[in-house]
């Protein structure tokens, strides 16, 4: 009720007497009007909090509670007080969408597609459900047979030998998919030392923790040595390939392997090549130009091409999906280039890749950026940069006559009477754009160098969904080749700087030189080791990713996969370099190698400040900062000792840094603790960077939150795993032991 209708409902009388004596009695209506709109607010809000979907987010929990709704592991040490901040913690820690699916998931409890569900909606990932029971070898009976057809086949192929000839089915054999009988294990479906899948109480989850990352008409790698060899990395290397995920028809679907990120074979290629070959799917080929038609489908054949010995028909072409490799007939090899789709696997997003990355800030005042790709105004990077060049200098030529011009009308003002004023000066001309933007996937081999001046800022990156590669060559003898970012004196202003974001990097490392006052690099990728042999090998493994030579720049890298930093200065009583590294991999190649260091292995005369980061290799510096989150596979060496903190990670005990507070092995298992293991740490591998199984808790749970320390801190895996196993235990049919098994 509104102020005026409870002044209305007032007699007449009284309403002349108050507007006779200033609007007293209005006022104090005014008063309880308002006061009465929040007792009918709440009164209304007091009905919403009956039903999920409308309540409010504090009584969330409350409501789980009255339909049993068990709460994450993460979410008992929230405390339980009455104070806003302890409901609103409470309110976060218990999804709104899981207590509102409860009664729904109670109402399924017990069946395979509904714990495949709950990988989905808890813990994000694509998972598939095993009941073993139904896998188990089974006497068959003598006297009795079914009367179903269908039951006596099922009952008699799961009491025989594997059979030898379904090749496809002997694929499978081990993984989610193997549907061959086994005789019944001892040991329990969830035991923590020996693991026994094939019991009658066992129900496994198997997930998929890997992501399928695309890559969209790149072009393909041609092998020098024979021009009717490819490969689908565009390094050179075998890549296995992924399966292009695609939703399942319907709730009761059980997950197949065309609904899960997993590794595509050679006969399951073979066997649905309509479902994984074309545009859209799994993969796709292009000879000649890549916005025409696609290779047809009839054209292609899943083959074995190990060794290359595979010879292909003519008119055929051969694609290995375990190696990523591609095989024309050798007298179709193309002419013109071949162009590919394809998905590979990785953890996370991280270093150059066409997944979604933040958008910067919009300034309307920006001009428009320097486009380069097909169908834009700049072919090549060096195009953009030199008409770049070009427009700062014109700018600077008009800037400096605007403001003679400006100097003059103020002195022609000065002088003026009022009647005889100048006239109003032009608006002062707007500098050229800050951003280079390239799309595409296409391989740059032109940029050389990049001069920057006082007072520039430039912005180098790829459009969102392309993943440009610059390949740097041998193309000069007499001087080292490498990608020179060079800071000059010349202009007015704060020194340079540079961002470089969503590129990847091969072939040379990347110098700065010069008064750079800062170089940015935001999911980058400088391959470690330059370039990759065809089994992920480094070709240079001793050689840097990143050089700062002789300048004072700071470096800033977040969400990057860089090779080796060398620091190297001639004049070290300047100060030190400044280094942040954030949700990046350093990765030298080997723990035994330098991944930050100076020439020879000196003390590079830098400050080390790295967050959630994984170096493999050894680091040697002047001085650290805050080092926290971050796992360092290797031997790290600080001078000064007396400043900085290294928390929450993991390093050689026998390492030699600033005050450290609860690292690891030294803070549970001290001296004896055993090295970090990886899935791998070949760059160019699926798995890259991934603690591998079996990794003790001290590790996997050793940053500050209880997650994983590293670069793949954000991926929140433990707190995953815990919410899936509560919800597995809670869902599993009744009699049955259920655990979750990692296929990737």
């Amino acid at each position: 009720m509104t102020p005026d209708q409870l002044y209305e409902l007032l007699p007449a009388v009284h309403r002349r007497r108050d507007a006779e004596n200033g609007g007293q009695l209005r006022s104090l209506l005014s008063v309880i009007a308002e006061q009465a709109g929040v007792v009918e607010a709440g009164i209304e809000q007091m009905y919403a909090d009956w039903f999920i979907e409308t309540c409010a987010d504090w009584v969330v929990p409350y409501l789980g509670e009255l339909v049993g709704y068990r709460p994450p592991p993460g979410a008992a040490a929230v405390p339980s007080t009455g104070t806003d901040e302890a409901r609103r913690l409470l309110a976060s820690a218990v999804p709104r969408r899981e207590v509102a699916a409860t009664v729904t998931n109670r109402r399924r409890k017990g069946t395979l597609a509904l714990l495949e569900d709950l990988a989905r909606d808890v813990a994000d990932w694509p998972a598939r459900a095993v009941e073993y029971r139904r896998l188990l070898a089974v006497t068959q009976p003598v006297r009795r047979y079914p009367a179903d057809e269908r039951a006596t086949g099922r009952r008699l192929r799961h009491g025989g030998l594997a059979d030898l000839r379904r090749t496809e089915a002997l694929d499978h054999l081990g993984g989610p998919f193997d549907d061959l009988a086994r005789t019944a294990e001892v040991p329990r479906t969830g035991a923590a030392r020996r693991s026994g899948r094939h019991n009658i109480p066992g129900v496994a989850l198997h997930v998929w923790r890997l992501t399928a990352y695309p890559v969209t008409r790149a072009p393909a790698h041609c092998l020098d040595r024979a021009r009717n060899r490819y490969t689908f990395s565009l390094l050179g290397n075998d890549t296995p390939l992924f399966t292009h995920p695609v939703p399942e028809p319907s709730p009761c679907h059980i997950a197949d392997e065309t609904n899960v990120p997993a590794p595509l074979g050679r006969r399951a290629l073979a066997a649905r090549l309509h479902d994984h070959y074309g545009p859209g799917k799994s993969l796709c080929l292009w000879v000649g130009d890549p916005d025409g038609e696609p290779v047809p489908l009839n054209r292609i054949a899943a083959a074995d091409l190990s060794g290359w010995t595979h010879r292909s028909t003519p008119g055929r072409i051969a694609v290995d999906p375990v190696l990523g490799r591609i095989a024309f007939a050798p007298r179709d090899a193309p002419e013109s280039g071949v162009w590919v789709t394809y998905h590979y696997g990785f953890p996370a997003d991280l270093g150059g890749g066409e997944y979604p990355r933040p958008s910067p800030p919009a300034d309307p005042a920006a001009r428009a950026p320097y486009r380069v790709g097909p169908g834009h105004e700049h072919e090549r990077i060096t195009d953009a940069l030199e008409r770049r060049r070009a427009d700062l200098e014109q700018w600077r030529d008009d800037t400096k006559r605007w403001q003679e011009r400006r100097r003059r009308a103020e002195q022609r003002r000065a002088r003026a009477t009022d009647s005889k004023a100048p006239p109003a000066l032009p608006d002062p001309p707007v500098p050229p754009s800050d951003v280079i933007e390239i799309s595409g996937n296409e391989v740059h081999q032109d940029v050389l160098e990049i001069r920057l001046d006082r007072g520039e800022r430039l912005v180098l990156r790829a459009t969102d969904g392309s993943r440009p590669v610059l390949r740097l060559l041998d193309w000069t003898g007499n001087r080292p080749d490498a990608l020179r970012i060079v800071g000059t004196e010349e202009g007015d202003g704060p020194p340079p700087r540079l961002t470089l974001d969503g590129l990847l990097v091969t072939g040379r490392s990347v110098q700065v030189r010069g008064e750079v006052g800062q170089l940015t690099l935001l999911h980058c990728t400088f391959v470690p080791g330059w370039d990759l042999d065809e089994h992920c090998r480094p070709q240079e493994p001793e050689e840097p990713g990143l050089e700062l030579i002789d300048t004072p720049a700071c470096v800033q890298a977040e969400h990057s996969i860089l090779g080796t930093v060398l620091v190297t200065r001639s004049d070290e009583t300047a100060g030190p370099n400044r280094l942040w590294f954030s949700d990046s991999v350093i990765d030298a190649t080997g723990r035994d190698l330098a991944a930050l260091a100076a020439p020879e292995g000196g003390h590079a005369h830098a400050v080390l400040n790295a967050r959630r980061t994984t170096v493999i290799g050894t680091v040697r510096v002047h001085a650290a900062g805050l080092v926290e989150d971050c796992l360092l596979d290797g031997d790290v060496d600080v001078a000064r000792r007396a400043e900085g903190c290294v928390r929450f990670s993991w390093l050689p005990p026998a390492s030699r840094t600033p005050q450290r507070f609860h690292c690891e092995p030294e803070h549970s298992g001290g001296p004896a603790a055993p090295p970090l293991r990886f899935t791998s740490t070949r760059y160019g591998t699926p798995g890259y960077v991934q603690l591998a199984d079996g990794s003790p808790d001290s590790v996997r749970r050793g940053a500050q939150d209880g997650s994983e320390p590293g670069a793949l801190h954000d991926l929140f895996q433990p707190q995953r795993e815990d919410n899936l196993r509560t919800r597995l235990a809670e869902y599993t049919p009744a009699g049955c032991d259920a655990t979750v098994l990692f296929v990737t």
